[in-house]
């Protein structure tokens, strides 16, 4: 599993990194989700890296 915060804002990003990162399930600031370790999620938090920290879990 991976841990995902969303630490930037997303003002002044494109509309298509916004919508990458509405779909990762990140809303607010500081907000926290887990996702499954899998290709599509590394896929999708690599478009948006700059505005994340990714932590691996167990």
């Amino acid at each position: 599993m991976l841990k995902v915060t969303l630490i930037k804002s997303t003002i002044g990003s494109t509309p298509y990194q916004k919508k990458v990162v509405e779909a990762l399930g990140l809303r607010k600031l500081h907000q926290t989700v887990e996702l499954p370790n899998t290709p599509q999620s590394r896929g999708a938090i690599a478009k948006v890296s700059h505005l994340l920290q990714v932590e691996e879990t167990e």
